[in-house]
This record gives structure tokens, sequence and C-alpha cells, in this order.
């Protein structure tokens, strides 16, 4: 694919905004170690929110969703919609608790709420963890991602074999130019040069992936034409389209039971950046920014909505028309060859049908996903490390500039042993669906403790060690169990992940009761400052009468039925606006409408007034 001028000057301005963002809030970022990591906590809600989805919105992330719906149809999808009701419980539930905590990190919290060296023990050990091998397994497939659509388009060569490609040193090049332009920007300029980027970044995204959209649509033949060519390439239109898997089929694309882990545990059971059963991660780092509770949960609210309800239908157009083009995607789907990976057909998409001047806006488009996700990683990454490892362990009585000078030193260092990770996911062929299922199996079980653990004194740090070590154990074994199997008799991801995270819950639950609570004046230290409600801390409530908790959570969970009734009414509405099923689109998001009316009233009401004591 190449470039003419107008394509070079959209990339060249693009990323001079980028390069100027990041210079304009270097002295900002400079003024301390709170706005280099959380904006000094004046960050305003959208622009929290807008960082929070573009975050999330990744180069890997229409690659991932082509090759779902390329393997399972539209319903391929449930594997991240499965995650609305554990999105909306942060929204109405966590996000308050957590700005109320006043943490950096989500890890942070460990030691508000357990005490002793096994309590900062976890804290550091789980900083590590996540910030060097989770981290950088994200940023490597991410990366992967950024090549694989490059490879597609501007660096295309028709007579390459995949084998030769593979083995091609420009891999390096590309992984050391691509992390190196965004870290330019992400090391000096901080949590407000990378919020501010990413909004931009955002609209930049959208605009292209909404322009390919309808040049894709608009070459097969307009939405009617792309439906009959899906369905008489796979001669099955009811499993492409359906929002629903369809269970009655001949050979379902996408089993009952499948469908019914996902749903029913996905959102508890599994621990993944962005979706965090109770918050976590990086949008923990957004929430701490904001300037009081009410903006955390409007920023966490306005991400769940657009992450849910405005992004997907773009990305599935494109791969619905590359189904339509090219019907041998589907058998991609059953092909061990790289060459034949359908995860590539978006980009090929790209090479095959824009004109000059969206070729170059795609380009952007990618670079902005990519770049948003990479300097998010890299900025909470190195939170954990200065936060949590060195400010915590090695330098208590840091000083400002010393906390600012490592800030940037950990941040240089996620991004070195990052590229190191995003090389070996490249030339290893490591598939994104691949990484992606590995890491929401690895966190399978660790998702309830992050829940319970605000709503019930006796959860004690016994309970979260013993969760991550059992989620690990029982990962490899059901690993190794399942490799040593025939492959037609091994289990879907799906299965494996709520097996892992069955056992898991049972041995922490095991070992919460067989171990001591907390300390009593610890828990009540945690209790007058968060304030949770619910029955589970009735036994510290009464050592605290002057702690008024909000009394609000029989609200708040009607508010996340209700959020999630919203997701998943207008995800398909929108559908059948697109596909012309006017009768159905009605139904739908007028049902959407009243849930959201009701949502929002609920939500605005204040907390029920408390007895006085006597």
């Amino acid at each position: 694919m190449e470039l003419e001028v107008l394509d070079w000057a959209i990339i060249v301005s693009y990323f001079a905004v980028s390069l100027g963002i990041g210079l304009w809030f270097k002295n900002r970022a400079s003024e301390s170690f709170l706005e280099y990591f959380a904006s000094g906590r004046n960050m305003p809600w959208w622009i929290a929110g807008t960082s929070m989805v573009a975050t999330t919105f990744a180069a890997d992330t229409p690659l991932w969703v082509t090759g779902k719906i390329a393997h399972h149809g539209l319903a391929g999808n449930w594997l991240w919609w499965s995650f609305a009701f554990g999105g909306m419980l942060t929204v109405f539930v966590f996000a308050k608790l957590w700005r109320r905590a006043e943490v950096l990190t989500d890890v942070e919290l460990i030691e508000l709420r357990y005490q002793g060296k096994a309590a900062a023990f976890l804290r550091g050990f789980r900083g590590i963890y996540v910030a060097v091998l989770m981290n950088s397994i994200i940023i490597g497939w991410v990366t992967k991602a950024m090549t694989s659509v490059l490879k597609q388009t501007v660096l295309f060569e028709p007579n390459v074999t995949a084998a030769a490609a593979a083995a091609s040193s420009s891999d390096f090049w590309l992984v050391a130019v691509m992390l190196l332009v965004t870290g330019a920007y992400s090391v000096i300029s901080g949590m407000w040069g990378v919020a501010i980027t990413d909004v931009i970044q955002f609209v930049l995204a959208m605009i292209g992936c909404t322009a390919l959209a309808i040049v894709a649509v608009n070459h097969v033949g307009g939405v009617d034409a792309l439906q009959e060519k899906v369905a008489a390439n796979f001669g099955d239109g009811a499993q492409a389209f359906g929002f629903f898997p369809d269970f009655d089929a001949v050979d379902p694309w996408m089993p009952i039971g499948v469908f019914m882990a996902l749903v029913l545990s996905q959102w508890w059971a599994s621990w993944y950046p962005g979706a965090e059963p109770g918050g976590g991660g990086y949008i923990v780092q957004r929430m701490a920014s904001c300037k009081n509770e009410k903006d955390a949960i409007k920023a966490t609210l306005f991400f769940q909505l657009m992450h849910y309800c405005l992004r997907p239908w773009p990305w599935i157009l494109v791969a619905f028309a590359a189904l339509a083009m090219h019907p041998e995607i589907r058998e991609w789907t059953k092909s061990a060859n790289p060459a034949g990976n359908p995860e590539n057909a978006y980009p090929m998409l790209i090479r095959e049908l824009a004109p000059v001047g969206l070729r170059g806006l795609m380009l952007v488009t990618f670079a902005a996903a990519y770049m948003s996700t990479v300097s998010t990683q890299m900025n909470w990454g190195a939170s954990y490390l200065v936060n949590d490892v060195y400010k915590r362990f090695w330098r208590p009585q840091a000083t400002q500039r010393q906390l600012i000078r490592a800030s940037r030193l950990a941040s240089g260092f996620v991004l070195l042993l990052s590229g190191a990770v995003s090389y070996y996911m490249i030339v290893g062929e490591v598939k994104i669906d691949d990484a992606w299922q590995f890491l929401l199996a690895l966190g399978a079980g660790v998702g309830a403790v992050f829940i319970l653990r605000w709503f019930w004194w006796r959860i004690n740090v016994w309970s979260e060690i013993t969760a991550m070590v059992g989620s690990l154990v029982f990962f490899a074994t059901v690993k190794t169990w399942q490799g040593s199997l025939p492959k037609a008799e091994r289990l879907a991801d799906e299965y494996t992940s709520l097996i892992v995270a069955s056992l898991t819950l049972l041995l922490w639950l095991a070992a919460t009761l067989l171990t001591r609570p907390e300390p009593r004046e610890h828990l009540i230290a945690f209790y007058r400052k968060i304030r949770p409600d619910g029955p589970g801390w009735r036994p510290i409530a009464a050592l605290a009468p002057e702690t008024r908790p909000d009394r609000d959570l029989g609200r708040s969970l009607l508010c996340v039925l209700l959020g999630t009734t919203v997701i998943w009414l207008t995800l398909p509405g929108i559908g059948a606006v697109i596909f012309g099923h006017y009768g159905q689109a009605a139904g739908c998001l007028g049902g959407a409408v009243v849930a959201a009316a009701a949502m929002f009233k609920l939500a605005g009401r204040s907390p029920s007034p408390l007895p006085q004591p006597r």
C-alpha cells in the first residue's frame, strides 16, 4: 500500500501534535509525584473517562474482534461483552470507594485493608507481578498487533513467504521505533500528557474506524448485500449475525456451555486490566486522578457506555465485509498457518479498500490506538514500581525530585522490558487471542476476593495470597492436563477458566476461615475511612457507631442491573438499525432508554438519612 503526500501530511501532523502535548506538560509533570501519576487529583471526569476508553481501544482490538467474529460470528464478542455487569459494579459500587481510599494504585489498597509483614509482602510482590509480567504481556500483544497492521499495509510484500517475513530483522526495528516514539512523550509528560493525548487519539481512532466501515460496506454493495454474501459464503447467516449464539444449529459456532460460562462467571472470576472485578489497574489510576467521588463515578460510567455501546460496530462491520469478500477467512480459523491468521483480515481490508487520505488516517487510527494503550501501560506500570516498591520499601523518605526521577526511570524500564517481550511475541508468532486467553485464565479465581474484600470484614491477607497462588497453581495444573489430551478432547478455554476460578474460590474461602482475621483496630480504621455498606461489616460497625456508611448498596445494585440492561439492549439495538430491522431496533433502544432513565433517577438520589445515635 503506497502513501501519497496527503497521507504523509496526516501522519506527520499527528505525531507532531502528540510530541507537542508531551513537551507542553513536561513542567507540570515535574511538579510532584502526585502530578506525574495522578494529575494532582484534579482531572475533569470527561477527560478521565475518555482516557479509560482510549486505553482499552488498542491496536489489537479491531484485529481481535475480527478474529472472534470469524470463529463464532457476532456472538463471539460475548467474551468481552460478558464483563459489562462487572463494569457497572465498578461504576455504582466501587468507584466512590476507590476514590475515598485515596490510593495511587490498586495494590496500595492492600496495606490499607490488611496489616503486617504478609500484607507488605503481598503489596510489593503484586506490584512487581503486575508491572513486570502482566504489563509486558499486554504491551507485547498490542505491539504485535501494530506490527501486523504495518506488515499488511505499508510494509506489505506479496511475494514474500510467511516464514521469510517472520524471520525478517525488520521486526526488531519496528518494535524499537514504535515503542520509542510512544515513550518519548509518555516519559516526559506524566499522566496529564497521557490523558490529554488519549482524548485526541480516541477521537481520531473512532473517525478512522467509522470511515473504513463505510467504505467497506459500500464496496460489497451495501448492508443487504453484505448480509447476503456472508450468509452465502457460510451457509448459516443466523450464526454469523445473531447477537446470541444459535444453540439449535447442527454445528454451533459457540456452544451453549461456553456462552453460559462467559455470561455467568467471567465478570467475577477473571482479573483482566480494564475489566477488573471490583475495579483496579489503570481504571483506579484514572479514578484517583479525578477531583472527587462524584467525578470518579461519572468518568467510569462514561467509560463503560463508550466502551460497550459506541465503539464495537465499526469494527464489526469491517469484519463482516472481510468475511463477505474473502470466504477463505472462515477456514483460516482452523489453520495453524500464520499466513492465514483471521486477525489479519482487518488490516488486509485497509490495504485493499482505503483510498488516498483514508490510508494515512487509518495508519494514524492504529497509531493512536497503539500509543494510547502503551503510554498508559508505561505510566501505570511505573506507578507500581515507584509507589509500591521504591517508595514503600527502598526510599520511604524520598524527596519529590527523587520520586519524579525514579518515575521516569521506571517508565523507561517498563518500555525496554516490554520491547523484549514484544519482539518475542512477534517472532514467535503468538496470536493475540492466545495471549488474551492466557491472561484471562491466569487471573481466574482472584476476582471474587477482590470484590468481597470491600464487604466482608473476615477476609484477610491470607485470603488474597491463597487466591493468587492457588490461581497460578490450578492454572498450571489444568493447562498441563489439557495439554496431555488429544486436541479434539480438550476443553474450551472458557471451561478451563471456570474450573480454575471455582477451585480457587473454594481454596481461598477455606484459607479465610482457617486463619485469623485482621487486627480489630486496623479493620476499624479501614471502616472509618471507606465507610463500606452491607451486612458484612456489622461486627466492625458496632465498634465505630459514629461512622455513617452510605446505606445505598441495594439501590446501587439495582443501578448495576439497569446499567447492564442499557448496554445489552443498546448493542443489538444499534445493530438492528444498521441491518434494517427497525421493529427490533425500536424495542431494544426503547427498552434501553427506559432502563437508562430509571438508572439515572435512582443514581441521582441522595443516600437515605441514618437514625441519630441515642
